[in-house]
């Protein structure tokens, strides 16, 4: 099977790539090739644009500008929208003008789409109360990819906090709980929904398997947690004390807008995965740091 990804270069583009190496053939699509092939296993294809006409099987929609990494300017926020958007424009372009169509496109979005959820359970058909900028980012996102739908079949992975040892939000964690550091983000009592890397990647490999599934998928493990409840388990993983908070008014001059990612309450379900009786290998927090750190 061809597989074409954008975003390869990611935490989950990597993580993909070589755990299913063996039985697809992958072809990357990046801005340098050089680069890409130092972080990639060997017998991974690289272009720098899309081709003309499509032979790709299945396509993987993961590219975009990292979220969290910088504060949410007015030109950041551009960049972040542009970064997603226009590349997944050129992607169904690519489908609409080729003679040879993929089953599938898998693009990629997020539970921002979501809004605050407070504490209620959220599955993929709940009604969203809050447009907030990530949820029109998401939204324009999710619209642009459904247009291949005339075409294949498109499915949006509103994914998670994706937790790897090898980057991604743990990663960025780990230093301040280190140091003794590490606390509750605000009051701590709103919801993170999370993600084993490992879950993830053969979520995305059960997706593309399953004809039946289509549309919004939550990627998710079944467990959301309060924000103080996953402190405690990071620093009870870590040895260290977890008495320390972070302000809401420090996180906002830290980050801007941003800190909307971490204040607001997302208890997100993986309610088709589960219909579809997808197994999470990883829904336990605990058990998943422990396997991570």
């Amino acid at each position: 099977m061809n597989i074409l990804i954008t975003g390869g270069t990611g935490l989950i583009g990597r993580h993909f790539i070589k755990s299913f190496q063996q039985p697809y053939q992958f072809t990357v699509l990046t801005r340098n090739c050089r680069k890409a092939k130092r972080n990639l296993p060997e017998g991974i294809d690289f272009i720098e644009e899309l081709p003309e006409q499509n032979h790709f099987e299945v396509i993987i929609n993961l590219a975009g500008e990292p979220i969290v990494d910088k504060r949410w300017t007015v030109m950041q926020k551009e960049k972040i929208c542009q970064s997603r958007w226009q590349i997944t424009e050129q992607v169904v372009a690519m489908i609409e003008r080729s003679k040879f169509k993929p089953t599938c496109l898998l693009s990629g979005s997020a539970i921002g789409y979501y809004g605050e959820t407070g504490n209620v359970s959220t599955h993929e058909d709940a009604q969203v109360k809050q447009e907030d900028f990530a949820h029109s980012l998401c939204k324009k996102w999710e619209d642009i990819a459904l247009k291949a739908s005339e075409h294949c079949r498109v499915v949006l992975l509103r994914t998670g906090v994706v937790l790897a040892n090898d980057g991604g939000a743990l990663t960025k964690m780990r230093m301040p709980f280190s140091l003794g550091l590490g606390g509750k983000l605000g009051h701590g009592q709103q919801y993170m929904s999370w993600i084993h890397i490992e879950d993830m990647v053969h979520a995305i490999q059960f997706i593309m398997l399953t004809p039946s599934i289509e549309g919004a998928i939550n990627c998710t493990s079944p467990q959301a947690l309060t924000n103080e409840e996953f402190t405690k388990s990071l620093g009870k993983q870590l040895h260290r004390a977890t008495w320390f908070s972070v302000p809401e008014f420090m996180l906002n001059m830290l980050m801007g807008q941003g800190a909307e990612l971490l204040l607001s309450s997302q208890n997100i379900y993986p309610q088709k995965l589960l219909n579809h009786e997808f197994d999470f290998n990883h829904s336990n927090l605990e058990q998943t740091l422990g396997d991570l750190l």
